[in-house]
């Protein structure tokens, strides 16, 4: 979300490089530049000079420390004011005892309440809690059967009463219905609008003033901007939110609002919908967006990733395994699934420190990644446990099950004989050192063996071939 925003700012700090004390006319140029950075990134305009005016009056006249250079001071102190201007924030949900504690989700159509709520109902059952989704839209068609598929995915509980007009009487019943079957939260997913209207705010402050729900969280959608600090502003004046959830933070969208929506509403953002898939929904650590921003990465989040995806005994026999040089590519494919769950290889790589300028100008497609999976599928079990007896019959027969090129398996197959001799090498790497090496593999397997090809659920671009390779192409064939 944050890439224009941070290479901005990256190019500000680095005109400080060589100076030795931060003096107001550096300060000034610098701030001017921020300023400019963060109005383009769709900061509301008081915000973003709020936030320079700050930032200059901590930083006039800092001594430089000795081991600090003074771009190194600025970041420092601007990293603060950026903790400050997204936080406090308490990403903790206060259970209450005897329940059900209530939540409930509001905002308008489109962005993303129905899948948000299951995603929610997914954490709380990751944690041990027994929800129930409570199908509360009654406006939007398919609304109760979009919950119900959710629920069954994530195998929670959906409440429903089909044909029913009074959304206040559904609610009323979801909770006494959560009540008898030992349900410890209830999720009400409301229904909203395509934009701000006073019937939809009428009838979620009447379900909010029935149901006296514990937390009242506001689902907007990031790519909407200034748009949804303002959607923000206007629910609160009628709800008192509790929190908000902002989606599609992965996507490509200036920050803006995650920026702004806590100095304007004064609601912290408490969780970020990072991707479509239902696990992708994180607790959202002002310190740790801030370390993005700046280019210093975001280990603690990457690490939590790792721990849900990758299992403790499983990753010390890998350590044995790549201690020994005894990788195979099934193991291989097992670690790639993995980390792709985590989300996209790039968006990993960013979250390490100093990673983020240096994967700026790096083209990884996840799709493309398919292509390495078919490629592993299409050997046999013997060719994945020992890819040294690949030769070249076998190569054309898995480029045929695979869709692609004889050369691409070449290629597929060196790359990984250089990580696992890279791993047997480094045989204490850690997590981080692993997904670094896999990326590697992958971004050199499809960028620098000729990938190309389409192949079922690839998002590869065909490549078209040229007379001249064409011509090519039949030589080699009558040289077979």
């Amino acid at each position: 979300m944050f890439d224009a925003l941070s290479e901005r700012l990256a190019g500000v700090f680095k005109g400080l490089r060589g100076r030795g004390r931060i003096t107001e006319e550096n300060v000034a140029q610098a701030m001017a530049d921020i300023r400019n950075a963060l109005l383009e990134a769709d900061v509301h305009v008081d915000i973003a000079r709020d936030f320079c005016t700050e930032v200059q009056k901590q930083a006039i006249g800092r001594e430089i420390i000795e081991t600090l250079k003074p771009e190194q001071v600025l970041v420092q102190v601007v990293h603060e004011e950026l903790v400050r201007l997204m936080g406090p924030v308490d990403p903790k949900i206060p259970f209450v005892s005897p329940g059900p504690t209530i939540l409930m989700l509001a905002g308008l159509q489109g962005s993303g309440k129905t899948t948000t709520c299951g995603k929610l109902a997914k954490m709380l059952r990751s944690k041990g809690k027994r929800p129930l989704m409570v199908a509360a839209d009654l406006k939007r068609p398919a609304a109760i059967d979009q919950l119900e598929v959710l629920g069954g995915q994530v195998e929670v509980p959906v409440y429903a009463e089909r044909g029913h007009q009074n959304v206040v009487k559904v609610c009323r019943n979801g909770i006494k219905h959560a009540r008898k079957n030992d349900c410890d939260v209830v999720l009400i997913d409301t229904a909203g609008r395509l934009a701000i209207d006073e019937d939809m705010m009428a009838e979620v402050a009447k379900v909010a003033q029935i149901t006296q729900p514990h937390q009242i969280y506001l689902v907007i959608d990031a790519m909407t901007g200034q748009d949804a600090v303002n959607t923000a502003k206007s629910f609160n004046e009628r709800l008192e939110l509790d929190g908000v959830i902002l989606t599609k933070f992965d996507s490509d969208t200036r920050g803006g609002a995650a920026l702004s929506v806590k100095a304007i509403t004064g609601k912290p953002i408490k969780f970020v919908g990072v991707g479509e898939k239902l696990e992708n929904l994180e607790a959202f650590h002002p310190e740790r967006i801030a370390g993005r921003i700046l280019g210093m990465g975001d280990v603690l989040s990457l690490v939590e990733q790792a721990q849900q995806q990758f299992d403790e005994g499983e990753a010390e026999k890998m350590q044995e395994k790549m201690a020994k040089g005894t990788l195979t590519l099934d193991d291989f494919l097992d670690q790639m699934r993995k980390v792709q769950k985590m989300g996209s290889i790039k968006g990993l790589m960013k979250m390490m420190p100093g990673m983020s300028s240096a994967m700026a100008d790096v083209d990884i497609d996840d799709g493309e990644l398919d292509q390495l999976e078919a490629i592993i599928l299409s050997m046999s079990r013997k060719e994945r446990q020992d890819p040294s007896i690949i030769n070249t019959s076998r190569r054309r027969r898995i480029a045929r099950g695979s869709g692609c090129d004889p050369q691409d398996v070449s290629g597929l197959v060196k790359q990984f004989d250089m990580m696992r001799d890279q791993m047997k090498a480094m045989a204490g790497m850690s997590m981080m050192g692993r997904m670094k090496s896999l990326a590697g593999l992958s971004q050199a397997a499809m960028s620098g063996q000729g990938f190309g090809r389409k192949i079922k659920g690839s998002t590869t671009k065909v490549r078209k071939l040229s007379s001249k390779d064409k011509r090519k192409t039949r030589k080699k064939k009558r040289r077979r």
